[in-house]
């Protein structure tokens, strides 16, 4: 039985979802999680049902506002008082930036992107992704502990039946320590909607959009199905969608519960930023496109024409 930290950020009240799907998979072990700042009780209850035992709101100077430098210290003289075997986190935009950095503070090995984990006792045994997901890796972690493991969003998925754990809450007074880059200002995307990475539903754009207006009925299907709007390459570098919204090889890799490919065709080099998708959608004119064959549904015509029509079957089903 492993002694175990998890990482978790908030998306309002609640924590992300990877966070849940980290504690489902860990059930059996002593878990406990950590979070830079307060909790809402809903965020704490989630916590607790899916198993965690004590969670930890770190406080103090210079925290308000994310840092690398000042979270990494922070959370390392949080870890060097405990005795963790392994400190997990979602692979999140924050954690990508941050899980390096505190690993290198303690010499420690880490394992990023991890798709599937399983313990032989202590021992981790992880999968992640390699070569743009051509291949997987069985990857082990050795040398001085903790060990770090970052988590693919919607990988794992929700446990049906989570264990619960106690849930105690504490405050704990961290340390930032000496920050050299100091944030002034966070301004945030006019876009309330989950980052690529995270959302559970994508609908994507291709070529065949034509124009960046047109991706307005995208936008439509998304906002009833709580989706967020992605985009090919070729949308992107055809100025129809804006480089933040790129799924492939070189803009988001993504693993959704949904993916609705709208006009795309399927070029490796998409199909490297989508494969794991639990379900795939697709809508093109060409019933010879590549994309038909990764897809589980397979629509043939007019996206023009579809999309609408899918939108106001969806409503009528989600109302």
């Amino acid at each position: 039985m492993a002694n175990v930290l998890v990482f978790t950020e908030t998306q309002g009240e609640h924590v992300k979802s990877v966070t849940l799907e980290i504690l489902g998979k860990l059930a059996g072990h002593n878990v406990d999680v950590a979070c830079v700042g307060s909790l809402s009780d809903i965020a704490t209850a989630d916590l607790a049902k899916y198993g965690a035992g004590n969670i930890h709101s770190l406080t103090g100077d210079k925290l308000d506002k994310y840092s690398p430098e000042g979270y990494s210290n922070a959370l390392h003289g949080f870890i060097a008082d405990k005795s963790y075997d392994y400190v997990f986190a979602g692979s999140t935009s924050l954690a990508k930036d941050l899980m390096p950095r505190l690993a290198g503070t303690f010499n420690a090995g880490m394992a990023s992107e991890v798709i599937n984990f399983a313990f032989e006792g202590d021992n981790f045994h992880g999968t992640r992704p390699l070569f743009a997901g051509k291949c997987l890796a069985k990857v082990e972690l050795v040398g001085p502990k903790p060990h770090f493991v970052t988590v693919r969003p919607n990988a794992l998925g929700l446990p049906k039946s989570p264990t619960a754990g106690a849930g105690t809450k504490a405050l704990v007074a961290v340390s930032a320590g000496e920050i050299t880059a100091v944030i002034q200002e966070i301004i945030k995307g006019a876009s309330e909607k989950l980052d690529l990475t995270e959302a559970n539903i994508i609908v994507s754009g291709g070529r065949a959009m034509k124009n960046e207006d047109n991706f307005k009925i995208l936008h439509e299907m998304a906002d009833v199905l709580g989706a967020t709007v992605g985009a090919s390459r070729a949308a992107v570098d055809s100025g129809y969608a804006a480089h933040s919204m790129q799924v492939g090889q070189t803009g988001k890799t993504v693993s959704p519960t949904l993916y609705i490919a709208c006009g795309i065709s399927g070029a490796i080099q998409h199909l490297a930023g989508m494969r794991t998708s639990k379900v795939i959608v697709a809508i093109n004119t060409d019933p010879d496109a590549p994309i038909f064959t990764k897809a589980d549904y397979g629509i043939v015509g007019d996206l023009f024409q579809i999309v609408p029509i899918l939108t106001q079957e969806f409503k009528k089903l989600l109302n």
